[in-house]
């Protein structure tokens, strides 16, 4: 594979002409009225950021060291910690495992696999737990905690990993070969090391999503950062303790993507060379069949089969009855109408930026694009607190009102938009706006009629994935939701957490069948980019 010139010198006439496609003058970083709505959504999403360096500014030290340096807050700590070093490894193991038995050998039924082993994450942490504590009932500690997050989140590994093993090229592999290594050996010497990036961000989503949750471990009575601040807000309503606990976690999320940075270098993991890549070769799995079927299918088990066993028998237990409340209806009205409202605003914030970022790269860009980033690595319930903080003191007309939900949401999930919104774009040749110009359309119709229909199923696979993100979200929902909201998963939550198992039931089952298209989608995605 050669790579592309640059076209930067020979398209430079032509970009004048496009800085007027979103309509106003143009400058090197891209069309003003785009540039000034990317600062401005980028400055949004630093507030949950800019809200806790002010109120840990305010503080002072005295509060600080009171309220931080204290035994609770190292028995969180410790919890946190030991759930993270735990559970990460054991997803990556379990990711890359199942990602190379069936991307990579020849076990049979390796399609149906591949896609029961991205299901999992169709069913929320939360009802998970709902499960495994109907299943044992006296499920709780580092344990429990570990055992509900891995195989709840194992799939976010899995499903990047399965894609660059997928597309890899199998001349490297030949060359190990070829040198007298043998399979072990290549896997681990050869294969691995371009697994890094993939398993490094995987493995931080994996991380992001322990410090976010908090149903999973608030139902099996696990304390981490993220339930005791809640429980904080609860007692206090935005008290220090709160706020030095959200602190505290926000700085454990920041050393986790500066971690993840650094693990991922500068190294770059590319195809060099002409010709046509083949097809990645496929092992025979010989004796090692029998115990590669029944792993997978083990790990299925505990990760579909126990949520979905106990779901459906609470719903047998609780008979016709529990369908017919007037409440259930509401919640999935309420699910549906937040989450298509949120998925819009998330997604039309997002498309000024992906524009930037592909039409018009550089450093102002990449800053504009990081700030989104660091905003939505940060748990629901710092982002919530921090919109509770500002609406306040602020603008307490849109305190606990819909605006400031959907803004929570466009907070947490704009990178779920910007990441396909960023491919859409870079498939949409800005030759073809250039051409609807010379046939005379003017820029910005050239621009709808041409760069948006072309982006429009980006777009839509974005949207779709922060629909998915929206059904399943508890915290902020919990905390920012106005009165009488009532969606699947506080519904859910308020009914499991009065022990009220058998009236729980129909809110989880419809938030899996909600989540299972969209999680299909970000598989079939994953499979897309890598060329299948």
């Amino acid at each position: 594979m050669v790579f592309p010139q640059s076209t930067t010198a020979a398209s430079a006439p032509r970009a004048d002409g496009l800085r007027h496609a979103a309509g106003g003058r143009g400058t090197r970083s891209g069309p003003w009225p785009v540039v000034v709505l990317s600062v401005l959504i980028a400055a949004f999403s630093l507030l949950p950021l800019a809200y806790v360096v002010v109120m840990t500014g305010n503080a002072g030290w005295d509060t600080i060291e009171k309220l931080v340096f204290r035994p609770r807050v190292g028995e969180l700590l410790l919890n946190t910690v030991g759930l993270v070093v735990v559970t990460v490894p054991i997803c990556v193991v379990l990711g890359v495992a199942g990602a190379w038995l069936v991307e990579r050998t020849r076990l049979r039924g390796h399609k149906v696999w591949s896609v029961l082993l991205a299901a999992p994450l169709a069913i929320p942490a939360f009802v998970n737990s709902y499960a495994w504590v109907s299943e044992v009932p006296s499920l709780g500690g580092l344990f429990g905690g570990v055992l509900i997050s891995t195989l709840s989140y194992f799939p976010l590994v899995y499903i990047p990993v399965a894609a660059v093993l997928s597309r890899m090229d199998p001349a490297l592999e030949q060359s190990g070969s070829s040198l007298g290594l043998g399979p072990w050996k290549v896997f681990f010497r050869v294969v691995l090391p371009q697994l890094r990036l993939a398993t490094a961000g995987g493995a931080l989503l994996v991380s992001l999503h322990l410090l976010a949750e908090y149903g999973a471990f608030a139902m099996i009575q696990f304390d981490t950062f993220t339930t005791a601040i809640y429980d904080q807000f609860r007692s206090t309503f935005n008290g220090a303790a709160a706020n030095m606990l959200a602190s505290v976690l926000v700085l454990f999320c920041l050393l986790l993507l500066l971690g993840e940075s650094k693990t991922r270098g500068n190294a770059r993991y590319a195809r060099v060379g002409s010709g046509v890549q083949a097809n990645p070769p496929r092992l025979a799995m010989g004796w090692l069949e029998i115990p590669g079927q029944m792993g997978l299918a083990a790990l299925t088990a505990l990760a579909l089969g126990v949520p979905l066993f106990h779901v459906f028998r609470w719903l047998v237990l609780g008979g016709p009855g529990i369908w017919t409340g007037s409440d259930l209806a509401n919640a999935l009205l309420q699910t549906l109408g937040y989450g298509l409202a949120g998925a819009l605003a998330t997604t039309v914030l997002a498309f000024p930026l992906a524009f930037l970022v592909i039409r018009h790269p550089g450093p102002v860009t990449k800053l504009l694009e990081g700030a989104n980033y660091i905003s939505s690595s940060m748990p629901g319930i710092v982002v919530a607190l921090a919109l509770v903080t500002i609406t306040i003191h602020n603008v307490p007309a849109v305190y606990q009102t819909a605006v400031v939900l959907v803004a929570a949401y466009a907070l947490l999930f704009m990178p779920r938009a910007l990441v396909n919104l960023r491919a859409g774009l870079a498939q949409a040749p800005r030759e073809l706006d250039e051409a609807a110009q010379a046939l005379g359309k003017p820029p910005l119709v050239a621009f709808l009629r041409v760069t948006l229909r072309l982006t429009a199923p980006a777009a839509a696979g974005g949207a779709a994935l922060v629909f998915l993100g929206i059904v399943n979200e508890l915290t902020a929902t919990l905390l920012l939701a106005p009165n009488g909201t009532n969606t699947l998963a506080t519904e859910f939550w308020s009914l499991s957490s009065e022990i009220n198992y058998t009236g729980a039931a129909p809110y989880a089952l419809l938030m899996i069948v909600l989540s299972a298209p969209m999680t299909y989608l970000l598989f079939a995605q994953s499979k897309k980019a890598a060329g299948q």
